[in-house]
């Protein structure tokens, strides 16, 4: 399949018919996601015991952490919108077969943990691809646009998507909701075959170990990049573990129950959906480096007021300020890893963040709840915020990172 080399960007990226069709394609993949876990979640659960459904649920993440660097790889080499219509089909094969399996029979566990696997395997080479692509389809002075519009894809999928999945199940059960996330997942690739690239030179033939290599010194001697990963890890590594699993027993213990964090991470959520669209609607920030630093810092302030608001209105309304913080730190981040970055690396460049983010810093999660256990919310929560900070703190006192500019 040969990419179609894209004519000089004419329009910003969201009135950009190529770059609709790749966000539309996007926004379709996502969707099915949040659909097709709260579809093994809801079948395992049928199927199996509590623990029997939680390991279900989590044999998809040694796959994505082990691959995913090959996944990287991967990208670069055979290009990522190859890669991404590749795993999307796959993806939807998997799913609608475990569908089709639901509607005929009760086969048990099996073939769900047999997704979830193939799911995982699967996702170490399409999200290296999904950051690798926006830098293929327009100019660099459009990419933080871009990742504005991305981050309202991730919002209004993680927002639709469940209601989706739940009524999916409430009509057919699990079979339907899996249905359902197959054809989402399906309509991606059509829209996909309808997104045009950029070309890269080509490149001498070398062995992917030789390119693995390659691209994790070209990360350890960027400027921008080397120090940014170190960011990125430290601000996720601080702040996934009080929004996840501290933040269920900080309602738990002040009382205010499931509808409480349901309101809380309402507040997040619109805080970060803010923040993408402050980014879609600007383009740009002017001292990006300087505001993703500022922003991380400030945003840990808040993650650690979270554990001292008094009431649910309170806690609401640090949420959102967090996650307006912390949206924009992040965005900016993935701005600057985008622009930063030479693309002919930008798979493996993904690869390295995404394998902080998603694989290695979910791992705090049972560690910050035993020391919430052993030590209370305030101290754990102060500390997470402090790890947090850090991170923008790297961002400050690094020269490069903290003049580091966005195309204008």
């Amino acid at each position: 399949m040969t990419a179609t080399l894209v004519p000089p960007a004419t329009a910003h990226a969201h009135r950009d018919p190529n770059v609709l069709r790749w966000l539309a394609a996007y926004t379709s993949s996502m969707l099915g996601d949040s659909v097709y876990y709260l579809a093994l979640s809801w079948a395992a659960v049928q199927a199996g015991t509590p623990a029997q459904a939680g390991l279900v649920m989590s044999v998809g993440a040694l796959p994505r952490a082990v691959l995913m660097l090959g996944g990287g790889v991967l990208a670069d080499r055979l290009g990522p919108r190859r890669v991404v219509i590749g795993s999307d089909a796959v993806r939807c094969a998997a799913v609608l077969a475990v569908a089709a399996l639901l509607f005929a029979t009760s086969p048990g566990l099996w073939p769900l943990a047999l997704l979830a696997l193939v799911f995982g395997t699967v996702d170490a080479v399409f999200m290296p691809a999904v950051g690798a692509l926006p830098a293929r389809l327009t100019e660099k002075d459009q990419l933080a646009r871009v990742q504005g519009m991305r981050g309202l894809a991730i919002r209004l999928s993680s927002v639709v998507g469940a209601p989706l999945g739940g009524l999916a199940v409430a009509l057919g059960g699990a079979a339907a909701a899996f249905l359902l996330a197959g054809a989402l997942i399906a309509v991606s690739v059509p829209l996909l075959l309808a997104v045009r690239i950029r070309d890269l030179p080509t490149a001498a033939k070398t062995t992917a170990w030789s390119d693995l290599a390659a691209g994790l010194r070209y990360i350890r001697r960027h400027r921008v990049l080397g120090p940014l990963m170190a960011a990125i890890a430290l601000g996720d590594l601080g702040f996934v573990g009080p929004l996840n699993v501290g933040l269920t027993l900080l309602c738990d213990r002040r009382g205010w129950g499931a509808s409480g964090m349901g309101w809380i991470l309402a507040g997040f959520g619109a805080g970060a959906g803010a923040a993408a669209l402050l980014l879609t609607v600007r383009g740009r920030l002017p001292r990006a480096g300087l505001v993703t630093g500022s922003a991380c810092v400030a945003g840990s302030v808040a993650v650690g007021a979270l554990a001292l608001a008094p009431t649910l209105a309170a806690a609401a309304g640090t949420a959102l300020l967090v996650g307006l913080l912390a949206g924009l730190s992040g965005a900016l981040c993935g701005a600057l890893l985008q622009t930063q970055s030479d693309p002919a690396y930008l798979g493996r460049v993904t690869a390295v963040s995404s394998l902080v983010s998603l694989g290695l810093t979910p791992l705090s999660m049972p560690f910050a709840a035993a020391a919430i256990g052993a030590f209370g919310l305030g101290p754990v929560y102060a500390v997470s915020a402090t790890v947090c900070g850090l991170g923008g703190v790297v961002v400050l006192v690094v020269p490069a990172l903290r003049r580091a500019e966005l195309p204008g």
